[in-house]
């Protein structure tokens, strides 16, 4: 059964419908075979774009839906029940955008943002480096002022979409050592000295590529630094926490899938003369799992409501991601304990489930860093 959901405005409802009919038909036929061997057809982005899917919470004045994001990140979950790994991908453009949206120029945003939001092109966020993970602040990736701009020379590490997508949104540092000397830079994928290494072979959220990208000498012009020089730091952290409730809402996404699965299964296997669903120590599972999955959409649509009021939602942002990446490795374990040996073996999508919940609980901040945002917050 969908998930009922209580929604701001019919419009809200219409778009939920839309999504789980573009899903139902261009998502979910083509995950487990697509995963599989690694691949993503050409027109899967193209018609999430065509349904407006991939500029939901931008203003409508540069292309996008001007959606409040308790809206967008339940069209995320819902994205990710199908196919988890587009579903992040969706989130990362999202998060790529949110630079230019909230402090690039007029000028730059009336230049690149109906782009960057039209549909027709997606985006990626370079931040990461091998050595500067977590620790943020320790990229050498380094940008040298130049005539008319700056020469990149560096390596980006870990990038969802890496060399498939349109636009990098790249962190590299400007100025001194620590946290005060990076910028952030708006770039082409076609930029001259930008080349991309091997793709990841991960355990999950396989038909998406994960990559890093070595920048020769690159040029990118004067007009491409977003925000001020050594501001970058600050636009990346704030980025992220809307990037958090992304994962959350994908994870959420994958922990539903994960007990609709399980519980229509339980529903059919029948064990010592009734269905399996209908002896207590499999129910109370299953009921465990139905209560995490309800409580980490709420910590999500917790924090997105406060985001929507202009409140102060980093914490809140954090929780959601811990909370909601937690349970989905828990209820995706689960569910293939409830197939017994068949969710062992490929026969059924809840092992996949399971290895795409892993990561969630890792990218965007893994979850001791939200666990230090968190205790930071408590301590003032």
């Amino acid at each position: 059964m969908p998930v009922e959901r209580l929604l701001p405005t019919q419009e809200a409802h219409d778009l939920i419908e839309l999504t789980r009919d573009v899903a139902d038909k261009v998502l979910a036929p083509r995950v487990a075979e697509c995963e599989k061997t690694e691949t993503l057809p050409d027109d899967v982005f193209p018609a999430l774009g065509a349904a407006g899917l991939l500029s939901l919470p931008y203003p409508e004045e540069y292309g996008g839906g001007n959606q409040p994001y308790e809206v967008y990140l339940q069209v995320l979950e819902e994205l990710g029940a199908r196919w988890a790994a587009v579903a992040v991908a969706t989130s990362v453009h999202s998060l790529s955008c949110f630079a230019m949206a909230t402090h690039g120029t007029d000028e730059q945003k009336a230049k690149w943002l109906p782009d960057m939001l039209g549909g027709n092109t997606i985006g990626a966020y370079s931040l990461s480096e091998a050595q500067a993970g977590s620790d943020a602040a320790a990229l050498s990736c380094k940008a040298t002022e130049t005539e008319g701009g700056y020469r990149i020379t560096g390596s980006k590490a870990w990038i969802t979409n890496g060399g498939r997508a349109d636009f990098y949104t790249l962190f590299a540092r400007t100025g001194e050592a620590g946290s005060r000397g990076i910028s952030c830079f708006f770039v082409d994928s076609d930029t001259e000295g930008l080349s991309f290494g091997k793709p990841e072979e991960k355990m999950g959220l396989r038909a998406v590529p994960t990559t890093s990208a070595h920048y020769d000498d690159a040029f990118v012009p004067a007009e491409r630094m977003i925000g001020k020089p050594g501001q970058g730091l600050p636009i990346a952290f704030s980025a992220l926490d809307s990037g958090r409730l992304g994962i959350a809402a994908v994870a959420v996404g994958l922990a539903q899938g994960a007990l609709d699965d399980a519980v229509a299964y339980a529903k059919e296997r029948k064990a010592f003369g009734k269905r399996i669903i209908d002896h207590q120590g499999l129910g109370f599972v299953l009921a465990d799992m139905a209560a995490a999955v309800d409580s980490a959409r709420a910590t999500y649509l917790d924090a997105a409501r406060r985001r929507d009021a202009g409140l102060p939602y980093s914490r809140q942002a954090s929780v959601a991601k811990l909370v909601a990446t937690d349970a989905a490795m828990k209820v995706t374990t689960d569910a293939v304990q409830v197939f017994g040996g068949y969710g062992y073996t490929q026969d059924f999508p809840v092992e996949r489930y399971m290895r795409e919940a892993k990561i969630t609980q890792i990218f965007e901040g893994t979850n001791q860093i939200q666990r230090l945002v968190i205790a930071r917050s408590l301590a003032g």
